[in-house]
């Protein structure tokens, strides 16, 4: 359930009440696909960096380890060790981004496996079984994740497609939550936006999949190769049909600038791989600005990565350091990069709330908007 706790223009203060956690949003779900996050980190150490929500993927942990033996081992939580939220994506991106050979019908999606090669199909049924299995806190509802650019026909299709399966999802869903068996009986289920980037399309289908009263509502199929400002100008477009009273949730965004670009726009959760992917290959974000630690300057410089970060990082290990560890193909190099990184967005995101609080957001986005995601002067 959603709290609307206060706005600043579209910025919206909130928190969202769940059967594992009150999350405080706006809010960052730190990416965890298969069920861990890329560079060593466990659901303990998601503690550590202030993390509110872990999301992981419904596709990769199908096919690795299985939803049905997660299961039996009493859900994502038992097997995690995380209690706190949990976001399960549907499958529908990876199904069609990794899949090279697949075929969309109304009843779903057949495609081969990117592991081994073997046959599977998906469509809104088997999706919402796996999340089911998985007894996460969230289930994301199977969509059509259609190539951009694609043609406003195709795209039209689609949207019409993401609809009837969405109907299929929901009632799919209910039925699930009301086994006896089921892991997370409470568990929640978003629908998502799409339309490609043609407002007239997205506008049309948030709409549509509004009237299903959904505990959330998602926009998807935006950050996949468009230039920022279609991304904004759909956000802008279909922002004012999305229910007041329902959590809101930019998919796959994005940047510390995307993120404060987001939350002005009126978007309360976001997730993206960015900030462990870039620390792994030395891509830092600093509140002055993003650092290569792998530039020769700091192979003697003593001092943290940022001098405003008290993770653990920042508080016990210097420069120099770091860029050793990751020079010298050190795992340990991955995990202190990973964690600042980490660290970095979730404090963006309580320096958000704060200012939202404080009715100050405005200024703090106007301050860093043109910093965040430049390089950081070398001094």
């Amino acid at each position: 359930m959603y709290r609307l706790i206060k706005k600043e223009g579209s910025a919206r203060r909130g928190e969202f009440t769940t059967v594992h956690g009150t999350v405080q949003t706006p809010g960052f779900m730190n990416v965890a696909t298969t069920a861990a996050i890329k560079g060593g980190l466990s659901a303990f150490d998601l503690k550590d960096i202030n993390c509110q929500v872990m999301l992981c993927n419904t596709y990769h942990l199908h096919v690795r380890t299985g939803d049905k033996a997660i299961k039996e081992m009493g859900g994502l939580h038992k097997f995690t060790g995380w209690d706190r939220p949990i976001l399960t994506d549907s499958g529908g991106f990876q199904v069609f981004s990794l899949a090279k050979l697949r075929s969309i019908k109304e009843e779903g999606v057949y495609f081969n496996s990117h592991i081994d090669g073997r046959k599977i199909f998906m469509g809104p049924e088997e999706s919402m079984r796996i999340q089911s299995n998985l007894g996460s806190t969230i289930a994301m509802a199977f969509d059509e994740c259609v190539e951009n650019p694609s043609t406003y026909e195709y795209s039209k299709k689609s949207c019409e497609r993401t609809t009837r399966w969405l109907i299929r999802c929901k009632e799919e869903h209910d039925r699930l939550n009301s086994l006896p068996d089921t892991v997370n009986p409470h568990q929640l289920l978003f629908g998502i936006n799409q339309g490609c980037t043609f407002p007239d399309l997205r506008v049309d289908h948030m709409k549509e999949i509004a009237k299903l009263d959904l505990d959330g509502y998602a926009i998807g199929g935006l950050a996949v190769g468009e230039p920022a400002e279609t991304m904004y100008e759909i956000i802008d477009a279909v922002e004012p049909h999305m229910p007041a009273d329902k959590i809101r949730y930019l998919m796959g965004v994005g940047t510390p600038v995307n993120i404060l670009e987001g939350v002005h726009r009126g978007i309360d959760l976001f997730d993206c791989v960015m900030p462990s992917r870039n620390a792994r290959h030395g891509h830092l974000f600093t509140w002055n600005g993003i650092i290569n630690i792998n530039n020769a300057c700091f192979e003697k410089d003593t001092r943290p990565l940022d001098a405003s970060c008290s993770c653990p990082v920042c508080t016990r290990h210097s420069r120099a350091y770091i860029r050793h560890l990751l020079k010298a193909k050190e795992v340990l190099g991955l995990r202190l990069a990973v964690i600042h990184n980490l660290y970095f967005y979730n404090s963006l995101m309580e320096k958000i709330r704060e200012n939202l609080d404080n009715g100050t957001f405005e200024e703090f986005y106007k301050k860093y908007v043109p910093i965040l995601d430049k390089r950081a002067p070398i001094d």
